[in-house]
């Protein structure tokens, strides 16, 4: 069986966020299936998906300071039509990607004891996010 839905994640300031719980919540289908995978896509190019620490937000603080550091607002960018946050924005979304591959056994995914989804939001005023969720399983 196959399920598909888009989902819209609210707005979020710039930064990393713990949206595992937001998101597994709003998937139609995921307890019914015994074994399968979900896929995940974030329909932007100025945000991105990635997993990564669950627990500590401190975790989250300090990969944004990283990015911030690595790939900064004042860059020397000729692309910068929506500000000075849009080719920064671009560098990470692909740095990082912005689809996972998950597995589903008996209803849950199976991420490790301390894995969470998490949206980087690289935009100082992203919006909404959209999320195509693709749920193949048996």
């Amino acid at each position: 069986m196959w399920y598909q839905q888009i989902l819209t994640l609210t707005p979020k300031p710039r930064g990393f966020h713990l949206v595992t719980d937001e998101l597994l919540d709003k998937i139609h289908g995921l307890t019914r299936v015994q074994t399968g995978l979900l896929h995940l896509l974030l329909q932007h190019t100025s945000a991105s998906l990635t997993l990564n620490e669950n627990c500590d937000p401190t975790v989250r603080f300090d990969m944004e300071q990283h990015f911030l550091k690595t790939v900064p607002d004042n860059g020397p960018y000729e692309h910068d039509y929506e500000g000075p946050d849009d080719m920064p924005s671009h560098i990470k979304s692909s740095t990082l990607g912005v689809s996972l591959l998950l597995p589903v056994q008996q209803g849950r995914v199976l991420l490790g004891t301390w894995q969470g989804i998490w949206l980087g939001e690289h935009r100082i005023h992203g919006g909404s996010r959209r999320i195509v969720a693709t749920l193949q399983g048996e």
